[in-house]
């Protein structure tokens, strides 16, 4: 009789030739009996096979096939339900599933918390779905805040650290826009005016030059705006834009003049001179997966030639400079013309979807539009004379002028309540600050930020803002904006017979406040290059 030794060591050699056979047959068999491997005792002395079966682990062999997903594992474990699901899955785990500097993609179902910042500074908490989209946000805030409702409000994202910034599109989702934020970044949204954009389908818009449009120079033919919208209406291509850009080599920081062409399969530029040849046409970036971004302060933090810079941000890109494509334009229009180029290139008709939509809300709110829907231009309106028993056409231009003053003088001269008080009561405080109630009334704000506030709400004709003066102490100043520049008209006060009154253009039109030069001048133009259409506001959120 074999010792325990030798009894191990045989019943071992039976083991193996049991899995040999067994291997030979079916792979879902049992394994086979194993005496005692775990016994001490001699082999006849071991309990019987089936009690042993318990403990014996389940050989898997090289050439057996896998286990298909229907055939269930035997485990001796007992089934007790995990308390933790959400750190074992991947999709609901706040730490599997968020990307290295990330704050990770959005949750369906689950509220999120989006701040809110104003022009002023102060800020709102929200909670909003996965599925709020900027237009939904901004309707929110109104709401909030008794704004007044227009498609103008917009939500804008923020890169201080950057010097960048962009307008969401209505259709964006603000949590997905959030969730590509670096952590601990400065980033952040701000609710604002945003005029110019929807300007880019109206009718006496005038953003791409005929001489960076190719179509127009290689028909050798005029193109207007409206030609190029409708087109691009009709074929869902956007206008092939083309121009001179200077670019920020990416070594270096150094900028070189470079000629640009934005076709169908993206953004070129030459490597030699204006040359269009395939050779010399080098791939520069694919807008579909980037973001374009107005620099704010580009000679500060990036040396631009110009303060007309803007970027094209990779998705890829979460902070940092590096991988920023940075571009500068000569001047305003050039630089209004390639954003809204872009903005056609990569959102195509879902930006006219996102106008009619807007146009229809309007439409179904008629009594609280600050303007008209469709904006009227000075030529079709015409100098009227109504002293008669039937009106005419005044066609003559010097009785045009004469009545424009009758026109103004009239309009002085008018009586309401509170031009009708004695003149002890004109000048009273309350008097003299009624202007200090009126939205586009801003205060002490110097020139500079006058240009950044009229530049960020949208540099269309006819945005305005009045401000105190600076060199006069008594005097104000009117800000518009007329062909993407802004311009300031000082505003005097003078006396008459004991009344003050207001004028810009050394008493031949007087005005007794500055709210009656303004709605004067939402009427009529005078003598500024076109009529006050939208006045700069700020919300406190």
């Amino acid at each position: 009789m074999p010792g325990p030794a030798g009894g191990r060591q045989e019943a071992a050699r039976a083991a193996d030739d049991a899995m040999d056979g067994g291997a030979q047959q079916s792979c879902v068999q049992d394994p086979p009996e194993v005496g005692s491997v775990e016994q001490e005792g001699d082999v006849g002395e071991g309990p019987p096979a089936t009690d042993l079966r318990r403990s014996q682990p389940l050989f898997i062999h090289s050439t057996s096939r896998p286990l298909s997903e229907e055939e269930p594992r035997a485990s001796s474990l007992p089934n007790i339900p995990n308390p933790f699901p959400e750190l074992c899955s991947p999709s609901n785990s706040p730490i599997l599933s968020s990307p290295p500097g990330g704050q990770g993609p959005p949750r369906e179902g689950a509220c999120h918390l989006v701040k809110v910042f104003s022009e002023d500074g102060s800020c709102r908490s929200l909670e909003v779905s996965a599925g709020t989209t900027a237009r939904q946000l901004c309707e929110m805030l109104v709401q909030r805040t008794h704004a007044l409702h227009d498609h103008s409000w917009a939500l804008v994202e923020l890169h201080q650290h950057l010097a960048l910034e962009r307008c969401l599109e209505d259709h964006e989702s603000v949590v997905e826009v959030q969730s590509m934020w670096p952590l601990g970044a400065d980033s952040r949204f701000v609710f604002r005016k945003n005029f110019a954009k929807y300007e880019l389908f109206k009718s006496n818009a005038s953003l791409f030059p005929e001489v960076m449009v190719s179509s127009c120079l290689e028909a050798n033919k005029s193109m207007a705006h409206s030609e190029l919208i409708q087109n691009f209406l009709n074929s869902g291509s956007c206008p092939e834009v083309q121009g001179f850009l200077q670019l920020r080599e990416a070594s270096r920081k150094v900028w070189k003049r470079f000629y640009f062409s934005l076709r169908r399969s993206g953004l070129y530029y030459s490597t030699k001179g204006t040359s269009k040849d395939p050779r010399h046409l080098q791939y520069f970036a694919d807008l579909t997966e980037s973001n374009i971004y107005y620099v704010t302060q580009g000679k500060k933090h990036y040396g631009t030639p110009t303060e007309f810079g803007f970027c094209i941000k990779p998705y890829k890109v979460r902070s940092g400079v590096k991988g920023l494509k940075l571009l500068c334009s000569e001047d305003e229009q050039s630089r209004t013309c390639w954003i809204a180029a872009f903005r056609l290139f990569k959102y195509g008709m879902q930006l006219y979807r996102n106008y009619q939509q807007a146009q229809a809300r309007l439409s179904q709110h008629p009594w609280i539009t600050p303007t008209p829907l469709q904006s009227v231009s000075d030529s079709a309106l015409v100098a009227m004379d109504f002293s008669g028993c039937t009106g005419r056409v005044i066609e003559n231009p010097s009785e045009v002028l004469t009545a424009v003053l009758e026109e103004a003088q009239a309009w002085r001269k008018k009586t309401t309540h509170r031009y009708s008080l004695p003149a002890a009561c004109h000048s009273s405080p309350l008097s003299a600050a009624i202007h200090r109630t009126q939205p586009w009334f801003h205060g002490r704000i110097s020139r500079e930020d006058t240009q950044q506030l009229i530049g960020r709400q949208g540099l269309v004709d006819g945005v305005f803002l009045v401000r105190e003066s600076q060199r006069n102490p008594k005097g104000f100043v009117l800000s518009l904006c007329h062909l993407q520049k802004v311009k300031h008209y000082l505003i005097l006060p003078s006396e008459e017979e004991g009344r003050l009154y207001f004028t810009m253009d050394d008493g031949q039109t007087r005005f007794a406040d500055l709210i009656q030069l303004v709605e004067f001048h939402q009427i009529n133009r005078g003598i500024l290059p076109c009529k006050l259409r939208h006045y700069c506001t700020c919300v406190a959120l």
